[in-house]
């Protein structure tokens, strides 16, 4: 690919258009909530588990029957940052607690009520409370893999870093890998283009919230993954990252999914013979 800068603007806008990569949007986000909402029901909750103070401030908890301490999986939520919800999330819920994991789906305030760096400032007192309260709730805080898809993938990137894990304090070495799929890690082309009329942010702090300039401690592996329908710019964007990851060290496990679409590829978690599944639970046995 060429560098973006010498883009028409069209051009940029078109890559980085999630959206406009799939025929009707709105039955990709129906199909969210068609699969989480039964799960309310199949599966044993902990539901708005308050983590702040904030209205928005909430995560669904599913734990493991019988399992005091099982492992967790961490999800958050994609839509560019303004869109979905934690409960349009856990579509994964039953096929995971059936394997002995737990799963967790954090709820974050959306732009443009929330700046982007508020929205990462809740997902860390999420993740925190996860890691330090949430052990009487049936999870192992040692065992925990965290997880996004797109905007949330990027969230979940920017939690990876180290250096927040230690001025909350949180126990060593805690998180036990990252699953990102189809993420945004370099937002200064997101900066220039439309998600930026809801984010507003300046080039600095789009340098200051991208992962690509500050990655997770070398030790903790890594899957990345794209959807083979993703545009060649979310393609590169998790290129570009997995590459800086295995460069300082992370162990890093590629994937471009086959026949999936930016926003069906994180389903693929309901699937237990998926590659996303399995890969995922070989993180959380690691």
């Amino acid at each position: 690919m060429s560098d973006w800068r010498t883009w028409p603007q069209a051009e940029l806008e078109r890559q980085y258009d999630a959206r406009g990569t799939v025929p009707d949007i709105a039955a990709e986000l129906q199909a969210y909530r068609d699969a989480s909402t039964p799960m309310y029901e199949l599966t044993p909750c902990w539901r708005d588990v308050a983590y702040g103070q904030g209205p928005d401030e909430t995560l669904d908890l599913f734990p493991v029957a019988g399992r005091p301490e099982a492992p967790l999986l961490v999800f958050i939520h994609g839509g560019y940052w303004r869109a979905l919800h934690s409960q349009d999330s856990v579509f994964m819920a039953q096929q995971f607690t059936s394997h002995g994991v737990a799963v967790a789906s954090i709820n974050y305030t959306l732009a443009p009520q929330a700046t982007l760096a508020h929205i990462v400032a809740q997902c860390q007192r999420a993740v925190t409370w996860l890691l330090k309260d949430a052990q009487p709730h049936g999870i192992s805080p040692q065992q925990t893999v965290l997880a996004g898809s797109s905007a949330g993938a990027h969230l979940a990137a920017m939690l990876l870093a180290p250096a927040w894990q230690v001025q909350s304090q949180l126990p060593s070495q805690s998180l036990r890998g990252g699953v990102l799929l189809s993420g945004l890690y370099d937002l200064a082309p997101v900066q220039r283009c439309l998600p930026n009329t809801w984010l507003k942010m300046s080039v600095e702090e789009a340098k200051d919230l991208s992962p690509i300039h500050q990655l997770p401690d070398p030790r903790l592996p890594l899957y990345v993954t794209v959807a083979e329908h993703d545009t060649d710019a979310f393609k590169r964007q998790s290129k570009d990252f997995a590459e800086a990851c295995s460069t300082q060290g992370n162990r890093v496990i590629w994937h471009e999914a086959l026949q999936r679409n930016h926003f069906n590829i994180v389903r693929d978690w309901m699937d237990p013979q998926s590659h996303l599944f399995q890969s995922t639970m070989a993180l959380l046995r690691d």
